[in-house]
C-alpha cells in the first residue's frame, strides 16, 4: 500500500462518545479512564509516527449520558470541532442517533456492541467486545473439563444484551450436548430474583447460567443460589466486583464460577508475548489512579486504540479508508487476546467483527484465574449453523432488527449500587 499523505494539525484527535454519567455511565466512564492512560503512555513515547513525523494523540469526551439525541449532537461537534479520526462509542440506541451522520462524514467509528453491524454501517468495527460469541468457549471448557455436568437452567433480560446471549448460550450448550432443561426471560429492567432462581432450581439443574445479566442482577442471582443452598455450577458472561459476592456469600461457594473477563494481573497473560500492552502495568495503574473502578470496560476501548494504531502505522495515514485497508489487507490482525480474524457476515451481513482467542476464566480461592484461552473462529466454523438458527428465533439478525426499527429499552449499569 502507498504511504498516504495526510493534511492535518500539530495533534490527532480521537473521539470519545459515550454515557460518563446516568444509568450507564458504567459501559463509559472506566474505559475513558483506560483511554486516558492509553494516550498518556503513547505521548511519552513520542506519539503517533506518521510519515517520518510524530503527533501526540488527544482524546476529545463527550457525555452523551442516556439520551441518543445527545449522542447525534456530540458526534457533529466532535468531528466539526475537533476533526477526530476515530470514534469511540458504546454503540445502541446511541449509536442509532449518530449513524447517519458518521457514515456521511466517513468518520471510522468503533463500537461495544457487535449489533451496531450491518451493511449499512460500512466505517463501523467492533474490534474489541464482540458480545456475545465469546461466550461459547466458557461453555465449550466446561463441557470438556466437567463432562459430568449434563443440564442447564439460564435466564436472561429481554434487550439488546440480553436476547444475543441467550440466543448464543442456547447454541453453545446444543452444540455441547447439554439439556436446558428451564429458561426464564425477565424484564429489561431486572426482577425479583426469587422469582427467577426458584424455578430454575425446581428443574434440578447442574449448572446456573446467568447469561448476560446486568452486574446488580447477577450479584442478586447469585446470592439468592447460595441463601438457597444451590450447590452447582455457576457460569455467567461476566461477573464484575466478584471479590464483592465472594465477601458476601463464601469462598467454597464462588469456588468454580466460571466467566469470561479476567484480571489484568493474571499471570497467563503476562505469557502471551502478543497481547494488550503491559496488561499487568495497566492493570495496576489503572487501579491506582481509578480505584473501586476496574471492569472489562476498563480495557477494551484501550484495546480498540491499540489495533488502531497498528493500522496506521501500517498505513501510513489516519484517514478512514487507508486505516480501514489496513486492518483488513495487510496480514493478520491482533486483538486484546492475540490472533484474530475479521468475522460477522452471516449474523451481522458484514466482516467487521474480530474473532479470535478469549479467555474463559474460573474463580479460584476468591480470586479470578484465566484457566484457558478457547477458539472462537474453530467453534464457528462447525456450529455457525446452530448459531444463526437461534439468533433468527429470538430476532437478533441483522436483517430482523433493520425491518423493526425499535428503539431498545436502556442499557442496565454494570456496577451494583446504582
Amino acid at each position: 500500500m502507498p504511504r498516504l499523505s495526510v493534511e492535518m494539525s500539530n495533534t490527532v484527535n480521537l473521539g470519545f462518545l459515550a454515557p460518563l454519567s446516568g444509568q450507564a455511565e458504567s459501559w463509559g466512564l472506566p474505559g475513558l479512564h483506560g483511554c486516558r492512560i492509553w494516550e498518556s503512555w503513547l505521548n511519552s513515547a513520542g506519539g503517533l509516527l506518521i510519515g517520518g513525523r510524530r503527533y501526540p494523540i488527544r482524546i476529545h469526551a463527550f457525555d452523551c449520558g442516556d439520551d441518543p439525541a445527545i449522542a447525534r449532537d456530540g458526534a457533529m461537534q466532535l468531528v466539526q470541532q475537533h476533526d477526530v479520526k476515530l470514534m469511540m462509542m458504546l454503540g445502541g440506541d446511541s449509536f442509532a442517533a449518530a449513524a447517519d451522520y458518521l457514515s456521511e462524514a466517513r468518520v471510522l467509528t468503533s463500537t461495544l456492541l457487535p449489533s451496531d453491524l450491518s451493511p449499512d454501517t460500512r466505517h463501523v468495527i467492533a474490534p474489541s467486545e464482540v458480545h456475545p460469541i465469546y461466550v461459547v468457549t466458557g461453555v465449550e471448557w466446561l463441557a470438556r473439563e466437567r463432562p459430568d455436568l449434563k443440564t442447564v437452567a439460564m435466564c436472561s433480560q429481554t434487550d439488546a444484551m440480553g436476547l444475543p446471549s441467550l440466543a448464543t448460550y442456547r447454541a453453545a450448550f446444543q452444540a455441547a450436548g447439554r439439556d436446558v432443561v428451564h429458561e426464564v426471560q425477565y424484564p429489561a429492567e431486572g426482577a425479583d430474583p426469587a422469582s427467577i432462581v426458584d424455578p430454575m432450581l425446581a428443574a434440578g439443574p447442574d449448572i446456573l447460567c446467568w447469561c448476560t445479566s446486568y452486574t446488580p442482577m447477577v450479584h442478586a442471582l447469585t446470592e439468592y443460589a447460595y441463601q438457597a443452598g444451590f450447590t452447582g455450577q455457576i457460569l455467567s458472561c461476566t461477573l464484575d466486583q466478584y471479590d464483592a459476592l465472594v465477601a458476601r456469600t463464601s469462598v467454597d461457594f464462588m469456588e468454580g464460577v466460571v466467566f469470561q473477563f479476567p484480571d489484568f494481573d493474571d499471570p497467563a497473560l503476562r505469557e502471551k508475548a502478543f497481547f494488550f500492552n503491559q496488561p499487568n502495568v495497566f492493570y495496576e495503574e489503572y487501579n491506582n489512579l481509578y480505584p473501586g473502578s476496574w471492569s472489562a470496560v476498563s480495557w477494551e476501548y484501550a484495546a480498540i486504540l491499540d489495533i488502531w494504531h497498528a493500522a496506521v502505522d501500517k498505513a501510513g495515514s489516519v484517514s478512514t479508508g487507508a486505516v480501514m485497508a489496513a486492518m483488513k489487507q495487510l496480514g493478520h490482525v491482533t486483538h486484546a487476546f492475540g490472533p484474530a480474524e475479521w468475522w460477522g457476515q452471516d449474523i451481522y451481513g458484514i466482516d467487521n467483527a474480530l474473532v479470535g482467542d478469549w479467555p474463559v476464566v474460573e474463580v479460584q480461592n476468591g480470586k479470578a484465574r484465566i484457566v484457558g484461552f478457547e477458539s472462537i473462529p474453530a467453534w464457528l466454523s462447525q456450529h455457525s449453523d446452530l448459531l444463526r438458527a437461534e439468533m433468527r428465533d429470538l430476532g437478533q439478525m441483522w436483517e430482523q432488527r433493520a425491518e423493526r426499527r425499535d428503539v431498545g429499552p436502556a442499557l442496565g449499569a454494570r456496577v451494583i449500587g446504582r
